[in-house]
């Protein structure tokens, strides 16, 4: 290099920084050895801030516009005044550019679901996500605090301790906040006002502020949203028996297999008229004028369990019961039934006296009838 080159060189100098990445916080300007010429330009733009470093201490911070480094508590770093050291200055300066911008778009939410108390539900677990956008509101501070001597700072190093504080203040703030669960969707940008607001002083001791925070959404488990799913399908089906006539309907006209299960429960509607019928009649079977109309039945169908009967007993001219057969067995042994008590029971024209009712007749037989001239 010819020796007016290199002098040249040393009294010509001009500090700028344009960033193509859109995730650099933090770059430093490099120069060899560190060395800012005297009367250097420094050139800040919108959206930047310049924080100058003079011998490992922090001397000043530059807002955007055009800067002459020449005034009189500005050291004088010109290599050319220090001859006896080699054309090497002996004051090592460092320019650091703060990206003042907003970073956008960036996610944070729930690693782990959140355990919080429902007033309608109890205890439930919600997992929430969503965005944020960042910037930075104190160059200084951030580059103490986070940056330290790093050349290039980047978005992605700090973003995971944002993230971190973000969901720690969102727990803190649902359990505190007291919504149910059914109304936080209506409520989420309450939500992120407030969270925003609890994460603002921890953030502004980095340096930071958060200008947006958003809720996307808050969410239960898939098993509570499967049944919350099923609570509301049959909230909007209303009369269960007026959907299942529907669906039946809607079967019969589609296809021969939809006729083919209507017609297997009306089967199965007739089978129950029958048993019921059959259970009137008494264990000696129904009545032919009980089964006019009726189809034919399959004998190899078993017929259906008769149904117990429950009595009433007049005494005195008083009714009383109902009594089960059971408790008429233990009357009849008591003796507080006879053969000439009174009985009647659903379905029987009067009352009869218990040895004229078959079904009661039964009882007196485990006992010895009255000796012959009493």
């Amino acid at each position: 290099m010819p020796i007016f080159d290199f002098l040249s060189g040393q009294f010509i100098d001009v500090i700028q920084w344009t960033d193509n990445t859109r995730d650099t916080l933090v770059w430093r300007f490099e120069r060899e050895g560190h060395e800012i010429k005297y009367g250097a330009k420094l050139t800040v733009r919108e959206g930047q801030a310049a924080v100058f470093i003079h011998e490992g201490q922090l001397a000043d911070v530059y807002t955007p516009g055009l800067y002459m480094l020449e005034t009189n508590n500005m050291p004088i770093m010109t290599s050319l005044q220090h001859w006896d050291h080699g054309f090497k200055s002996p004051f090592k300066s460092e320019i650091y550019y703060v990206n003042t911008t907003r970073f956008q778009d960036l996610k944070w939410g729930t690693k782990n679901p959140i355990i919080c108390r429902d007033p309608e539900f109890g205890p439930v677990r919600l997992r929430a996500f969503g965005t944020y956008s960042v910037r930075v509101t104190d160059p200084a501070k951030f580059l103490i605090e986070i940056v330290g001597t790093d050349g290039e700072f980047t978005m992605d190093e700090i973003s995971f301790q944002i993230r971190n504080i973000i969901v720690q203040e969102f727990s803190r703030t649902i359990a505190r906040a007291g919504i149910p669960v059914l109304d936080m969707a209506a409520n989420t940008r309450e939500l992120g006002k407030l969270l925003a607001k609890e994460i603002a002083p921890p953030l502004a001791e980095y340096g930071l502020e958060l200008p947006e925070l958003y809720i996307e959404n808050i969410s239960l488990p898939p098993a509570v949203e499967a049944v919350l799913d099923k609570r509301s399908s049959m909230g909007v089906i209303g009369n269960l028996n007026e959907y299942m006539q529907f669906q039946a309907a809607e079967a019969l006209g589609n296809d021969g297999a939809g006729a083919a299960a209507i017609q297997a429960g009306l089967g199965a509607g007739l089978g129950m008229q029958i048993g019921q019928a059959a259970a009137q009649a008494g264990p000696w079977g129904a009545a032919p004028q009980q089964l006019q109309g009726a189809a034919p039945v399959s004998r190899q169908m078993p017929p259906p369990p008769p149904v117990e009967h429950v009595w009433h007993v007049a005494e005195n001219g008083e009714t009383k019961g109902p009594f089960s057969k059971a408790s008429m067995g233990r009357m009849a042994s008591d003796g507080a039934l006879t053969r000439d008590s009174y009985v009647w029971t659903a379905g029987q024209d009067g009352w009869k006296k218990a040895e004229e009712v078959m079904e009661l007749a039964q009882l007196f037989t485990v006992l010895p009838p009255p000796p012959p001239g009493s």
